[in-house]
Parts: C-alpha cells; sequence; structure tokens
C-alpha cells in the first residue's frame, strides 16, 4: 500500500501500468513519464483480480481520482500472474485427452528417466500429467525424414471423438511421431477436431513446440491444452473486469521467456504464462546491473512473501533453459518449452520456521501466504516465519510496514517464535530467530551456487541484485557468503518483476527442426528456414509489433558435438550462412559458446546443429524505466533502535530512511535503511550508498 499523499496529475492516455501477482502481496508500478510510483495490496487467492483491482484502487486513491478516471488514462496494463502454474500444481486443469501415434500411447508414463532417490524403491512411480485411460492412439505413421509411411485413419479418429465427447473431455493435446518433420496429419487431426468437437480446444504439438523428444513435445502440447479453458476465463475476465472499470488501453501478459504479449495470444497458447512473475526480475536486473554497475555478470535474487526466485543476467543476455518443472524434478512435469532460467526454492518472507521430530530447525518449504500471513500480521496466523523473525531482531520497524499502512504484532511473533522453535531447541528467542535467517541464507546461497555452476559462472565475479519485499532482510549476508562483487537493491526493487514488465519489450520466438552437420553442411537447406522464420518474425513484427519504436530478430540454433545428447543454445552472428566463412563464424560460436559453460570445446571436431530459432523484439517505449520523485520532507529524518547480529549481539545502530539519502552519502554497517515497502540490512563491516540513479549499492 502506498500512503504518501502527495498529489500528481498524471497524463492523459499515457499512463503504463504493470502488475505482478504474487503468493503474498499483488504489486503495482505506474509509470507516467519519467516517475513510476510504486504500490503494494495483498493477494486475494479466492479471486486474484480482486487483488489486482485493489492495487489499481491504491494507486487512484494515491492521484486523488476515481478509479474509473485514472484507469482511463491508462495507454498500457502488463500483467504476471501465477494463475497457470497454481492450478497445474492443485491439479485444477481441465480434463484433458492425449492423441498420439498408434504404439506410443505411453510418452507421458515413461518420461526421460531421473530419479531423486535412485535406489529408494519403494518410491511410487510418477504419475504422468494425462491419465492413461485418457490417452488415445491414432493409426497413423511418419518416419524420421517426413515419409508418410502409414496414412492416417479419419474414420477411425472420428469413433475416437465420440469416445471424448462421450467422457466429456474439455482440451486435447495432439503430439504424432515425427509431426515436426511432416505435420500433414497432426494438421488433419486439429481439422477434424475443430469440426466435431468446436468448442473443446485443442493443441497440435509441431505448432506449440517444434523440437526433437517427444516426451517433452507431449508434456509441453498437453500442459498448454489443460490451461486453455482455465487461461482463456482469467484473461478474459480480467480484461473485461479492467474494461468495465473503465481501461480502454492495450492488455498484456508477461511471458515465460521474459517478453509480454498481447492477452488474447496468451490465451491462444497459456503455457507462456506458467513461468509469468519471475521471469521478468531478470528483464528488470539487466537493466539496474548496467546502468549502476556496468558490469556483465549479475545473480538476479528476487525474495518474495512465498519464494526465492534466482536468474542470471550475463553479457547483456538472460539464460533460459528447456527443462522447467513444474513441481518436484523428475517427479514433476516438465514444460519441455523454453523459459528463462530460473531457480526457485521455497525461501521467501512468508517461509515458515520449524522443528522437526529429530530436533533440527527447518525453513519451509510451507508458506503463510498472504492468507492468514506471517504471526505478526494478526490475521490468525500461529506459525513463525522469516518475516516474524526479522520484526524479532529488529530489522523490520512494526509501526512502518508498508509505510505505516499495517502494523505488525511483534509480541504475538515472539511468543510463538519461543513456544514452536526457541523452546524446543534450548536457545533464546533472539538466537532463535538469528538461526532462522541464517538457514534461509544458507538455502539462498545454495540456490544461487546450483544455477551458477549450470551455466558456468563465478559468484566471485557477479554483482548481486535484490529485488522484492524481503530481499533487504539477507541479500548483503548472501552476497558475502559467496563472496559477489557487491550488492545492488534498485529503488524500484521491493516490486521488481511488476519493474521488469514495464521494461520488457513485445516478443515472440519461432523455432524450426533442421537437422544437419558442420561438415556436410545444408546451406541451402538451412537458409531456407532461416528465411521462413525471418519471414515469420517480421510479420508478427507487422502485427502486434505495429507501431513500435524499432524491432529487432536474433538468431540461435540448439547445437551438440557428435555422440552428446543434450544441444546448447547459441546465439547465431548472422541471419544466412552463405560461404566457408559464414559457416566457420556459426561453428565457432558454438565452440566459444561450449568453452564458456563447460570450461572446455574441441574445434578439431564436427558440430550437429538440430534446431533453429528466431524471436523478434519490439520496443513499445523510449524509457526503460522511471525514476521514484522525492515525497515528503525527511530532512533529519534518522533515528536508532535495538537490533540483533549474531556477531554483536544486541547493538544500537542507526536508521536511515531511503528517501532522504543523498547519492553517494555513505552509510557503514551495522545500519538498517528503511523505505515504505522494504528494509535492508547493513550488516557489520559492509557500506551501503545511494547511487545517482536512485539504487542502494552495497560493498564490502
Amino acid at each position: 500500500m502506498n500512503t504518501h499523499a502527495t498529489q500528481i496529475k498524471p497524463s492523459a492516455n499515457h499512463i503504463r501500468m504493470a502488475c505482478d501477482t504474487g503468493g503474498t502481496f499483488t504489486d503495482l508500478v505506474v509509470q507516467d513519464g519519467n516517475e513510476i510510483r510504486l504500490f503494494k495490496a495483498s493477494t486475494t487467492p479466492d479471486d486474484p483480480v480482486r487483488g489486482v483491482l485493489d492495487a489499481l484502487g491504491l494507486a487512484a486513491r494515491h492521484y486523488r481520482l476515481e478509479l474509473g478516471d485514472f484507469l482511463s488514462r491508462g495507454a498500457m496494463f502488463v500483467h504476471g500472474t501465477t494463475r497457470a502454474i497454481n492450478a497445474i500444481i492443485t491439479g485444477k486443469t481441465a480434463k484433458t485427452a492425449f492423441i498420439t501415434t498408434k504404439g506410443h500411447r505411453d510418452i507421458l508414463v515413461m518420461r526421460e528417466g531421473g530419479r531423486i532417490e535412485p535406489f529408494n524403491f519403494t518410491v511410487a512411480y510418477p504419475e504422468p500429467y494425462v491419465p492413461r485411460r485418457y490417452t488415445f492412439e491414432v493409426d497413423e505413421r511418419i518416419d524420421a525424414r517426413g515419409n508418410i509411411v502409414e496414412g492416417l485413419d479419419e474414420t477411425d479418429f472420428i469413433a475416437t471423438i465420440k469416445k471424448l465427447q462421450a467422457l466429456k473431455i474439455e482440451a486435447v493435446g495432439v503430439c504424432l511421431l515425427w509431426s515436426v518433420v511432416n505435420p500433414v496429419h497432426e494438421r488433419r487431426i486439429g481439422g477434424l477436431l475443430k469440426e466435431h468437437l468446436p468448442d473443446v480446444p485443442y493443441t497440435l504439438s509441431h505448432q506449440l513446440n517444434p523440437t526433437l523428444r517427444e516426451y517433452r513435445r507431449a508434456s509441453a502440447t498437453v500442459i498448454d491444452a489443460s490451461l486453455k479453458p482455465l487461461m482463456f476465463k482469467y484473461l478474459d475476465g480480467l480484461t473485461n473486469r479492467l474494461r468495465d472499470a473503465g481501461f480502454n488501453g492495450r492488455a498484456l501478459m508477461v511471458t515465460s521467456s521474459g517478453g509480454i504479449m498481447d492477452a488474447t495470444a496468451v490465451a491462444r497458447a497459456p503455457i507462456h504464462s506458467i513461468n509469468s512473475g519471475p521471469a521478468m526480475a531478470p528483464v528488470a536486473g539487466r537493466y539496474y546491473v548496467e546502468r549502476d554497475f556496468g558490469n556483465a555478470v549479475a545473480i538476479v535474487a528476487d525474495t518474495g512473501g512465498t519464494t526465492f526466485d534466482v536468474s542470471l543476467v550475463r553479457d547483456g543476455r538472460i539464460p533460459w533453459s528447456r527443462e522447467t518443472w513444474i513441481g518436484q524434478r523428475t517427479r514433476g512435469h516438465m514444460t519441455g518449452f523454453p523459459s528463462v532460467d530460473i531457480k526457485s526454492i521455497g525461501a521467501g518472507g512468508g517461509s515458515i520456521a520449524w522443528v522437526d521430530n529429530g530436533g533440527i530447525l527447518q525453513v519451509g518449504p510451507q508458506s503463510a501466504g498472504s492468507t492468514p500471513g506471517p504471526v505478526a500480521y494478526g490475521r490468525g496466523g500461529t506459525e513463525p516465519t522469516v518475516t516474524d523473525c526479522a520484526l524479532i531482531l529488529g530489522y523490520i520497524d512494526p509501526d512502518f510496514f508498508l509505510g505505516g499502512a499495517m502494523v505488525l504484532d511483534r509480541e504475538g511473533a515472539t511468543r510463538q517464535l519461543r513456544v514452536r522453535v526457541a523452546e524446543p531447541l534450548g536457545i533464546k528467542v533472539e538466537e532463535a530467530a538469528a538461526a532462522v535467517l541464517r538457514l534461509s541464507t544458507e538455502k539462498m546461497v545454495g540456490a544461487i551456487e546450483e544455477i551458477t555452476v549450470n551455466q558456468g559462472i563465478d559468484p566471485t565475479s557477479a554483482v548481486m541484485i535484490g529485488g522484492g519485499g524481503a530481499a533487504g532482510l539477507n541479500a548483503v549476508a548472501v552476497a558475502r557468503r559467496l563472496q559477489c562483487a557487491g550488492v545492488l537493491i534498485p529503488e524500484a526493487g521491493a516490486v521488481m518483476s511488476a519493474a521488469g514488465a514495464l521494461m520488457s519489450e513485445l516478443s515472440s520466438d519461432y523455432a524450426q527442426l533442421q537437422f544437419t552437420t558442420s561438415d556436410r553442411f545444408a546451406g541451402d537447406k538451412i537458409n531456407e528456414v532461416l528465411a521462413e522464420l525471418r519471414k515469420r518474425c517480421l510479420e508478427f513484427a507487422e502485427g502486434p509489433g505495429a507501431g513500435a519504436l524499432d524491432c529487432h530478430i536474433e538468431y540461435s540454433v540448439e547445437a551438440r558435438y557428435p555422440h552428446q545428447i543434450w544441444e546448447i543454445d547459441v546465439p547465431l552472428p548472422l541471419d544466412q550462412v552463405k560461404s566457408e566463412g559464414d559457416l566457420k563464424q556459426v561453428t565457432d560460436a558454438f565452440h566459444d559458446t561450449h568453452q564458456r559453460i563447460f570450461e572446455i570445446s574441441d574445434r578439431n571436431s564436427n558440430v550437429e546443429f538440430v534446431t533453429w530459432r528466431a524471436k523478434v523484439r519490439c520496443r513499445l517505449t523510449d524509457r526503460a524505466t522511471g525514476t521514484l520523485p522525492p515525497e515528503g520532507d525527511f530532512a533529519g529524518g534518522r533515528a536508532r533502535r535495538p537490533v540483533y547480529f549474531s556477531e554483536l549481539g544486541w547493538s544500537d545502530v542507526s536508521v536511515h530512511r531511503y528517501e532522504a539519502m543523498q547519492p553517494g552519502e555513505p552509510v557503514a554497517g551495522p545500519a538498517i535503511i528503511e523505505s515504505s515497502f522494504t528494509t535492508v540490512v547493513v550488516d557489520p563491516g559492509t557500506v551501503a550508498e545511494r547511487t545517482a540513479s536512485g539504487g542502494l549499492r552495497v560493498t564490502f
């Protein structure tokens, strides 16, 4: 909630808004010209759109406008949500059927292998995303070269459609063998479904995810299909309620790949929204690290109320992954779809601290969420959280949470932590609270080490960007453990995902499978593929991207050495391969990328190229972000209060208002720096200063 009373006059029809619905809070950023304003409202799990409207209502009141008048001035509304992934985790997706080639019914059952506990044979085999009883085979066969070995038996498939009607199937996913090479049978099946089941949405694998490996392609297809009824209803409801409230601008959705798309396009392919919220933090992180540090490598850590999400930025690029799991790795469901490489763990501000049966302290993965929330919220919560511990240690001012909009119950938090953690462990309350923060820090360090090792990055060469309302509680501690080059808490860090949504570009990805090798390079065919990808990108730029300030196309290829079973994504330095020199540039790019990730390459080896990709990005605004204007007079607003540090015990430390700090003014730890939306703990032995652009930089 924003509590400042300063009246401002937003520009007519030029306001840009971005909203991120998290597990605890719904964050809103409003940009008007070169100024931004931040707002937070509690998330409403029973009706997430209501939480969005609540946040917009806070903004309207801040502007001293009626909601309708405020929204009528909006040109763009960008939304990120966990609605899709939550529906999958809770099993509230549509009743979905899976259609595949005869003899391949068990694609979703067999998966790709892998076990968390390889020698524990009592662990049950995971259930497929679509139950086997809803999996149907069709008589058809296409070989790896695209030749039709057996034609599609349409009569038999129409009989299958009647079975789907009898079962009251709500969505259909179609994934046939080698449809990525020749999609003629999938297209015909799509036509028959549209003819005989006109009200049932379906997804065709060659359109959604045209890559090798049947499990990933099939999994992406059925996940997308299962989300269509739910996400169409949600996005239709969101856009209609915004329109009814007075918004007449463009409604867009954040995608898993770090861009934005029109809400109507996401409704047609809702798998894009699975990592909708977390994908925006690295977009913001990339901008902030280049602006304030000029650093090539950044670790972007987004600490919300429920989760801790880690991502990376290197050389201006955000790494992505095709191994995005929903739920536990190997036991959950793989999207098989390119998305920003994010590592998420249950270590947010609302993560619950508890003692297990062996007397060992644990933090998370359970979260108190927004309802009932931490004990200190006074909403009926009884289990102490990371936020409660930070309050007990003096890190958070109980009278200044969310700028004073919510008064926290420190005594209640202390009482519950004593009963549930301190007494079972036989230690003091403040020692228990500090132990919870240390354990949370170690979990965060582990998540960061995993993702940096996977991408071949040394954390000591990176700057850590702390985002999310709870980031400041232990961002400095995490960065010191990793020996990072420094920490940056951006001015909009408390709502970093929403800020990233404002910075992101309208984008779309296209891919086409075409195998070739460097020693027998099929130049003509590859150039045809690249030309087709370029054509599709230009069509997007002239369609949804019409009116953009500029559009940019990036090409890449999934490539590998012979006998390797996985590819890596290699940026292409050109859009056509017309000569031996061009081919050398492409192969050198692969060797360089392989060397950077794995610290090894073999420049004498041939290279296999598998899937060719193009990404079009359309810039909708000439301002990457705005700055927070000064609000109120904070001169002389410093204070002191007791704060507990493990190495010092209770200490009387200085407390600084973020808004009152002057650029370049050093604040030596131990100290606390607080704003309306976040609190930054400046550990002993570290120094914080506000940058010229408004962020908070901490060095040690």
